[in-house]
């Protein structure tokens, strides 16, 4: 077990992360909004240049210091591919009380695409206990961005804007403020579906990634910095399948050279249709890099928000059930009370994995012939199971090495 070195992102840490206000061109294509009110540090680190996800500003307010962290991602070399341009459809869907606008297939100018969509991207601000090694309890503050789905107050955000939040408050573009709760998240695909108790309100066209070329004309509305709410920043589509390892998961977004910042994740891509095509996700952060902005294709944006308004979850992705966490330190292994760095059992959750003898304090091993050496690796290990099947799973327990047959769960 002495050469195993994870490099699997530390779960322990747990942060997350004013208006642009052209004249409204768009009142004929789209229903105002009526009367309604109102982190976790991540860090991969490679050869590659280094992502910030975009959304993840965050404050400590322990004993009265501020701090912020910025998480870093990894890009790889990928291939870009291009689509044919089509005006997207009118879409509904049926348990959101969607009340999207029509799209009229015409070109709008910039000034429209935002004036149509300022209402629908609002500003995000998380709240979330947090204990550290000393045992002591601090409040650490997040901001991100979100775009509203449905007339009565479906937002689609990202996870890493409010995983592991205690309170999320929502502010719309007049001022009023919300308490939001959580209606489910993937993180695999890092989507997020909260909802505010509201009507009436202006929600986001949805359009078609899939016929997005490169060169198209786009626009990012989001909250950058967390404090400037409503800002728009304006591009082009660079790449519309770039594929990305973020947080040690495989991603395949769109890239785009309009400026993202910091408080960015979860906001708006547009197109020059006014239609929504993506969620802001990530940005680069090497320093002699710039203009390199994501986004998650709308179309994945769709299937699985649908899935988390429906169940809370999105179904059938198998998991090992268990809850784990990367010790990346001899100071942390410590911590846990174990003599290696690697991957911690931290809780055993599923009843298949209590039954098969998996236990709080194990290392994770193996998964089958795969030694698990990374996030990647554990994700593509687990991945090629199906939920239900049987999967021999090797672990350190003390000075014993175990093999354990565990039945793959549902990840919920």
């Amino acid at each position: 077990m002495e050469e195993q070195r994870s490099i699997i992102e530390l779960y322990e840490n747990a942060d997350q992360e004013e208006q642009y206000d052209p004249n409204n061109k768009s009142e004929k294509r789209r229903k105002r909004r009526k009367n309604g009110k109102t982190g976790k540090t991540r860090i991969l680190t490679n050869r590659s240049i280094a992502f910030l996800t975009a959304g993840c500003i965050m404050l400590s307010g322990l004993f009265g210091f501020g701090g912020a962290a910025l998480g870093k991602y990894v890009l790889p070399e990928q291939t870009v591919l291009g689509g044919s341009r089509t005006a997207s459809e009118n879409r509904t869907a049926s348990n959101m009380a969607y009340n999207l606008s029509t799209s009229t297939g015409e070109k709008l100018s910039m000034q429209e695409v935002v004036a149509m969509n300022a209402d629908a991207v609002v500003e995000i601000r998380t709240g979330q206990v947090t204990t550290d090694s000393w045992l002591s309890q601090y409040v650490t503050q997040g901001a991100g961005s979100g775009v509203i789905i449905s007339e009565n107050g479906y937002i689609v955000t990202n996870n890493h804007v409010i995983e592991d939040a205690n309170k999320i408050t929502v502010k719309l573009r007049d001022g009023e403020e919300y308490e939001a709760s959580l209606i489910g998240t993937d993180s695999d695909t890092d989507i997020a579906v909260i909802k505010i108790d509201a009507s009436g309100l202006t929600s986001a066209v949805y359009g078609d990634s899939s016929s997005l070329i490169v060169g198209d004309e786009v626009v990012a509305i989001g909250n950058p910095l967390g404090e400037l709410g409503g800002t728009a920043t304006f591009g082009r589509i660079s790449a519309t399948d770039r594929n990305i390892s973020i947080d040690g998961k495989a991603m395949t977004l769109i890239q785009t050279d309009a400026s993202i910042n910091p408080g960015n994740s979860g906001g708006g891509l547009f197109n020059e249709y006014g239609e929504l095509i993506g969620i802001v996700v990530a940005k680069s952060t090497g320093s002699d890099v710039e203009g390199l902005g994501f986004a998650i294709p709308v179309n994945t944006v769709k299937q699985i928000a649908q899935q988390l308004v429906d169940d809370g979850y999105v179904k059938g992705k198998p998991a090992l059930g268990v809850t784990l966490i990367d010790l990346t330190s001899a100071r942390n292994a410590i911590m846990y009370g174990v003599r290696n760095t690697g991957i911690y059992i931290s809780s055993v959750d599923s009843t298949q994995a209590q039954q098969a003898g998996l236990q709080k304090g194990d290392m994770l091993y193996y998964i089958g012939d795969v030694q698990i050496t990374d996030t990647e690796t554990l994700q593509q290990a687990i991945n090629s199971y199906k939920v239900g099947e049987k999967a021999k799973v090797t672990v350190v327990r003390g000075s014993e090495i175990i093999e354990l047959t565990v039945e793959i769960s549902e990840k919920k």
